[in-house]
């Protein structure tokens, strides 16, 4: 049995979000027999468990309890807690999932831990952002030394296929993408469980519901999608599911234009059940100004929606927005005018809708399974640092 250390800012059950919910997909697909997962996260809650095993994970949390405290400490208390649980497990790889992970995982081998590491990019923030924050700034030589010294680099997108070179890395970059919610794939909620959560949104027959389903801030563009909804008829409200520093702007915004009572902002959600709610919407609108890839547009995808968005970063790969290959209705950052254009002619295509849909659904069940990533995870990236 080969042994992998993950270090990751967060983990369930708590804090959710593209990343963590790959590590629970990758490894839950990887059988304990053949390799044993082991992760460090901040203690952001004082009544967490230090140690609890969640699939094929067993989770260590390090801290004093609270989110500022946790994350101030977390690198050097990470560290110690993997040397310490390396004399116990004698784990054959360590894992940076993110960029900023590399710093735990450089002092950890300092601290004398002999393992070669994986770095995973799953950043959503542009890469001018992630290098050059003035606290991060004066720290980039630890990075960067993490990045040269990577065994091997996996990517969730082409765009982020582009940054280890810019750090100083020479060795291999392997793509494998993130997979769609596999319960918008699978097709696992029942109308019933639509419609309640319909009747929890106070949704009536003639409205149309636009959605997005992420963390309320700065590079989700929620604002401009709700500076497009004085551009759109009154029956059509917005959706917004997920908790983030963004909120009360995002309220104070929608009182400032008068739509105020058009904007429904649901809060943090079960990953479980974020699938029914796109499902009791109608039209996926997510307008970022940065994504490493967008698990939440794969997955809006998968539960067959039409989808306005930007090509920002790793939107990329998925997102294209005519032709004979359209996905979905593409639109500039920053451009309100566009979302409530791109709004109208989905409303007034159904047929064009119908086509785009089906199309887009089917090349996220051909590339965006996590069953097949999950196996590739194992042979590509797994298998050539530790030989399982």
């Amino acid at each position: 049995m080969k042994k992998v250390l993950i270090f990751s800012l967060a983990y369930y059950p708590s804090f959710v979000s593209g990343a963590e919910a790959a590590i629970r997909e990758i490894t839950d697909r990887i059988t304990p027999e053949d390799i044993e997962f082991h992760l460090i996260t901040p203690l952001f809650e004082p009544s967490a468990p230090h140690i609890e095993r969640i699939g094929n994970v067993e989770v260590y949390r390090v801290g004093l309890g609270g989110a500022f405290l946790s994350k101030v400490l977390f690198i050097p208390l990470a560290a110690l807690k993997a040397r310490s649980l390396h004399s116990t497990h004698h784990f054959d790889a360590l894992w940076a999932m993110m960029t900023y992970m590399l710093f735990p995982v450089v002092l950890t081998k300092a601290l004398g831990v002999r393992a070669p590491h994986i770095l995973t990019l799953q950043d959503g923030d542009p890469y001018e952002k992630v290098f050059e924050r003035p606290f991060i700034r004066p720290l980039t030589p630890f990075l960067d030394r993490g990045f040269r010294t990577a065994r091997l680099i996996q990517v969730i997108s082409k765009y982020l296929g582009t940054w280890p070179a810019k750090r100083g890395y020479k060795g291999e970059v392997v793509l494998v993408h993130n997979g769609a919610n596999p319960k918008s794939l699978h097709d696992e909620n029942t109308p019933e469980e639509v419609d309640q959560i319909k009747q929890l949104l106070g949704k009536r027959e003639g409205d149309i519901f636009l959605v997005n389903a992420a963390r309320l801030v700065h590079q989700k563009a929620n604002d401009v999608t709700i500076r497009a909804l004085p551009l759109l008829p009154d029956n059509i409200k917005l959706v917004l599911v997920g908790g983030g520093p963004d909120e009360a702007m995002l309220r104070s915004l929608a009182k400032e234009l008068g739509v105020d009572q058009r904007v429904i902002l649901v809060g943090p959600v079960d990953r479980s059940v974020v699938t029914i709610y796109r499902r009791a919407c109608d039209i996926y609108v997510g307008p970022s100004r940065s994504e490493g890839l967008g698990n939440a547009w794969l997955s809006a995808m998968a539960s067959r929606l039409p989808v306005v968005a930007t090509t920002e970063g790793g939107l990329a790969e998925f997102i294209r927005g005519d032709g004979a290959e359209q996905t979905a209705w593409v639109v500039e950052k920053d451009n309100p005018e566009q979302i409530a254009a791109a709004v109208k002619e989905i409303l007034s295509n159904p047929e064009k809708v119908a086509e785009v849909t089906a199309r887009a659904r089917t090349m996220i069940e051909e590339n965006y399974d996590w069953d097949m990533i999950a196996k590739k995870m194992r042979t590509e990236v797994f298998a050539p640092v530790i030989g399982c």
